[in-house]
């Protein structure tokens, strides 16, 4: 059962970029977040089928398409409205080779725009799901970090490779 209630994130328009789950999607939906849908006050991007395998050209590939997203929302709809959240999540410790440097990347991305858009109002996060990261997981903890609640983190990542998230039964 989840500490989200419904309705959530009524109204809340959210980007989705780089082949987010179906769960995320879902988790989304269920709180009445709108997808891909102006105005966009938040932005996901998953960079697990990106980064694929691994090796140093998805390591790179997943960098760019994650930047081009990012800028893209930002500059198009965060930055001229002054507020918003990016959720980056990276891939996971055995997504093959460069996977640490993968999520070094997306946390130093994360940390990074957090200070250089601060002035702007958008927070930046990442993400770093563990092996046993259940897709269900992800799902609630992206949902709330694009909730109003999320609002309070910016510029760190949350990394899941040694915890799970505690659920109420």
């Amino acid at each position: 059962m989840t500490l989200l209630r419904k309705g959530l994130l009524d109204s809340c328009a959210v980007a989705l970029a780089g082949g987010v789950a179906p769960a995320i999607r879902d988790a989304l939906r269920g709180l009445g977040a709108q997808l891909d849908t102006e105005p966009v006050r938040a932005l996901v991007y998953d960079a697990g089928p990106a980064f694929a395998g691994g090796g140093q050209d998805r390591l790179r590939e997943s960098i760019e398409q994650a930047w081009v997203a990012v800028h893209d929302v930002a500059t198009g709809a965060l930055i001229p409205a002054s507020a918003g959240k990016v959720v980056l999540i990276a891939p996971r410790p055995n997504a093959g080779t460069f996977a640490a440097a993968a999520r070094a990347a997306f946390e130093n991305l994360a940390r990074t725009l957090s200070v250089e858009w601060a002035r702007y109002g958008i927070g930046t996060v990442a993400i770093a799901p563990g092996t046993a990261t259940s897709d269900d997981d992800l799902a609630e903890l992206v949902c709330f970090l694009v909730s109003p609640a999320g609002e309070y983190f910016t510029g760190c990542v949350f990394d899941l490779s040694t915890s799970t998230l505690i659920r109420s039964s």
